[in-house]
């Protein structure tokens, strides 16, 4: 008995010896378990889109170099043709979507190749396995959607009035994204709306409500400051949004750049992420909107503290620091 493992944690954990694991609520539970499920499908789909692609390199023809997408308007539509018999190029290329950049010259030139027989027959699997597998998610959706709608909803100040989306967040939806108004059932849920927060879209809050959900009392005590090394979902997340930090405007893309300036990148995006967290954590904890003029205000008293202590350092040495206006 003293060699089984079980034994072994069976005992460290009656003295108290092992730490409890988080677990959300069983509701949240059941949706998390989908949205696992649901990435799975989408990792299949880009395998069967990476087998097209193959398959095409491998009869010459380069679409996919001409095109951004495969799996696309475009390229679906042209590869059904191809799997359906067709094999003039010209003809193939007036299935361009006119918002493709690449013409149909261009186009028609990728699709001469030798069509060989084993290759259009994976061709033609591969299509069949993708088209399958995105029918797959489609339900998968409707049944994430039916569980979030089984949610109370929030009871912070504005819950049912869904603000529009940031200048910055107004984009053309990815393939991958869930085919209903996730954004609103979140905002619903969480009675803030998280995606306010510059770096944090759909995806993210989602990823955050079916890890972690929407009750954070359990993480008002600090374990540790250091940072760990675990395969977390919630972490990766946040490490993306915090990437995607980059090229913003505003004030938490300027802390990431000074941070990556100071650090480095790797952790510049560490401690973004970091950021990010205590923030989604105040919002949820509290029930405000996010507000970007409170770190306006903190920036600037910072840099009123940098000031007099620059002023201090320079009369114990002698000099006078004289303010020069710079132009706009």
């Amino acid at each position: 008995m003293i060699g089984c493992p079980g034994f072994a944690f069976e005992h460290l954990h009656s003295a108290g010896l092992l730490r409890a694991s988080f677990r959300p609520e069983q509701q949240i539970c059941a949706v998390r378990s989908l949205v696992r499920y649901r990435d799975s499908l989408v990792q299949l789909s880009a395998m069967h889109l990476q087998h097209m692609q193959k398959a095409l390199d491998q009869m010459n023809l380069q679409l996919h170099h001409v095109i951004s997408d495969l799996g696309g308007k475009t390229g679906m539509a042209i590869v059904e043709a191809i799997v359906a018999g067709e094999r003039d190029p010209h003809q193939l290329a007036t299935l361009r979507d006119p918002r493709t950049r690449a013409s149909k010259e261009t186009i028609a030139k990728s699709l001469v190749g030798d069509y060989r027989r084993e290759h259009l027959f994976t061709l033609r699997q591969s299509l069949t396995g993708f088209r399958q597998n995105g029918q797959l998610i489609a339900d998968c959706d409707v049944e994430i959607e039916s569980l979030l709608k089984e949610f109370s909803s929030g009871d912070g100040p504005g819950a049912e009035a869904v603000p529009e989306p940031q200048a910055e967040l107004k984009r053309k939806p990815r393939r991958n994204e869930m085919n209903f108004d996730l954004r609103t059932q979140l905002h619903r849920i969480f009675a803030v709306d998280l995606t306010e927060i510059p770096g944090i879209d759909t995806l993210t809050a989602h990823t955050l409500f079916t890890e972690v959900g929407r009750d954070l009392s359990k993480f008002a005590k600090i374990l540790h400051t250091q940072t760990r090394r675990v395969n977390n979902r919630v972490a990766k997340a946040l490490r993306m949004a915090a990437q995607a930090l980059s090229r913003s405007h505003g004030w938490m893309g300027q802390y990431y750049r000074r941070m990556r300036a100071k650090l480095g990148g790797p952790k510049a995006i560490t401690a973004t992420a970091h950021k990010l967290a205590r923030i989604i954590y105040h919002l949820l904890t509290t029930g405000q909107a996010y507000d970007e003029t409170v770190f306006a205000q903190q920036e600037a008293q910072n840099n009123q503290r940098n000031e007099k202590r620059l002023r201090h350092q320079a009369r114990k040495l002698g000099f006078e620091l004289t303010l020069i206006p710079t132009e706009v």
